[in-house]
């Protein structure tokens, strides 16, 4: 990826942060998106600087169309281009369907897959012009299995695949793809919130025993934002110990 440049949504984030390391490790120059994290994105950004790698931080509320424009406007003027985008920005907001209100269903769409439209509409013109570009939505096993308490994210997170794959179908011939990660269950701050009890019944329906380790989900990105994808578009990769298979 030398000379290529990627933009993370919510690359601040537990996994975001990671997946930023990764592409960075691969020698892209990257773009470290952040809402609200700010001192988050400014570390990510200096350990990849530690590292050997390349990147910078940038703010924007990525469920406003506007500032998005804007965002994508500003790393245009100071890097002429953007090769790889990854939208990994997502939030959670859990509850019972009968307790779930219209804002917290809101909330969750719009940050979930209201910026994946904005974010990729941002980018795939001139990503159309260049005849490349890699679009890499993070989607979740929620998108299959569903969750108690989570027919927001669950809803929103499918709603990225059927995104992924229209979008894939459009701008396949330009030599730009459009795939999906779906992670299953991985250690950080949404798993750290489950109970004791449900972590030993999880921990036993997952064929490797274990929760993912956040760089085998951006070894998977990686992979997809690569010029050795050029002939996967329109998928979804599951990366989730073989949970799925159940």
């Amino acid at each position: 990826m030398k000379g290529q440049v990627a933009l993370v949504t919510g690359g601040s984030g537990h996994l975001g942060a990671v997946i930023c390391q990764r592409l960075a490790g691969e020698g892209a120059h990257v773009v470290v998106h952040y809402n609200r994290g700010a001192e988050a994105a400014e570390r990510v950004v200096a350990d990849i600087i530690a590292a050997g790698g390349s990147a910078g931080t940038i703010q924007a509320n990525v469920t406003d169309g506007d500032e998005v424009e804007q965002m994508v406007k500003t790393i245009h003027q100071e890097h002429e281009k953007i090769d790889i985008l990854v939208n990994n920005a997502g939030i959670t907001r859990d509850t019972l369907f009968v307790r779930m209100s219209e804002a917290d269903w809101d909330a969750v769409m719009e940050t979930n897959l209201k910026s994946a439209f904005l974010c990729s509409k941002a980018v795939v013109r001139n990503m159309l012009r260049a005849r490349y570009g890699r679009i890499v939505n993070v989607s979740s096993i929620g998108a299959f299995m569903g969750a108690p308490g989570q027919a927001n994210y669950s809803a929103s997170k499918a709603g990225l695949w059927g995104f992924t794959r229209s979008l894939a179908r459009e701008v396949a011939t330009r030599n730009v793809t459009a795939n999906c990660v779906a992670p299953g269950y991985f250690g950080g701050p949404m798993t750290d919130k489950i109970p004791d009890d449900m972590v030993e019944t999880i921990l036993k329906i997952i064929p490797t025993g274990r929760y993912g380790e956040p760089h085998e989900l951006a070894a998977t990105v990686a992979f997809l934002a690569s010029e050795d994808a050029s002939y996967i578009t329109g998928q979804i990769i599951i990366v989730d110990g073989g949970i799925m298979m159940y």
